[in-house]
């Protein structure tokens, strides 16, 4: 792990590209992070700094609604793009799951860790600075990740940087047997359906699901590796546990959320 770290890190500054300025803005009781713009890059309530604040955020948790609860803890979770952690937050503390994160900028890193409470890496949580698509094309994590979970925007926040059928089966090809793609997509961006056929070129039609647009117009786009249909009893089993263990909306979810046909 520690040479692949190495090599990737070395492989950033050798392409370093130009990266926008990292700040942060509180309003009441919760602190945003941006890229130099107004654009929200990730939120963090100031007094619940391990929850999830953001409602597509929350959303892109619903790969638990495929996995049996108690097995979760032995899962190894993985974002492409750190934001502001929320994710990985949860998974490490919340989920106490193995957790690795690959950000491309190292001020968000820093920010992270000075501004949202992004704990110090340790024997479960790996944040490495490295490319996302580099990281997905590579063998190292090639079947070993549970939940991939990709927010990759840029900070005009305009569309996915990453957004490739190839890249999306880079990132299949890291999952699981029964591992779980989120992809944060704009539902009501012209760019969606284009996006959503790349995804359902890489996994299949029938392996994937998508949430209605938030009222911001963040759409969830779930992934398979393998298609699964759950019975709705098995789904609302599922969501009763997680919204009483772990304090998610998940119940709510089932009401916004199917697979996504033509």
């Amino acid at each position: 792990m520690r040479d692949f770290a190495v090599a990737i890190i070395r492989a950033v500054k050798r392409n370093q590209p130009e990266l926008p300025e990292v700040n942060f803005s509180d309003y009441g009781d919760i602190r945003y992070l941006h890229l130099g713009t107004e654009w929200v890059q990730g939120s963090m309530w100031l007094d619940k700094p391990f929850d999830i604040q953001l409602e597509y955020v929350q959303r892109m948790m619903a790969w638990l609604l495929f996995v049996d609860p108690s097995t979760v803890s032995k899962r190894h979770a993985m974002q492409l793009g750190l934001g502001s952690a929320a994710l990985t937050k949860f998974c490490h503390k919340r989920l106490r799951m193995k957790t690795t994160a690959i950000e491309l900028n190292p001020q968000v890193v820093a920010a992270c860790r000075l501004w949202f409470k992004l704990p110090a890496d340790d024997a479960r949580l790996s944040v490495v600075l490295g490319d996302a698509g580099e990281v997905a094309a590579h063998e190292h994590w090639r079947g070993q990740v549970d939940a991939l979970q990709v927010d990759l925007y840029d900070h005009e926040a305009a569309a996915p940087v990453l957004d490739s059928e190839a890249f999306y089966a880079d990132c299949r090809r890291l999952l699981t047997e029964d591992g779980c793609m989120t992809v944060n997509l704009f539902g009501r961006s012209s760019s969606y359906t284009r996006s959503l056929e790349k995804i359902r070129g890489a996994f299949g039609a029938d392996a994937v699901w998508a949430f209605k647009p938030t009222r911001e117009g963040n759409t969830i786009v779930l992934a398979l590796r393998e298609p699964q249909h759950p019975t709705r009893a098995v789904l609302a089993a599922r969501a009763e546990t997680i919204e009483t263990r772990w304090g998610l909306p998940a119940r709510k979810w089932l009401r916004v959320f199917k697979p996504a046909t033509d």
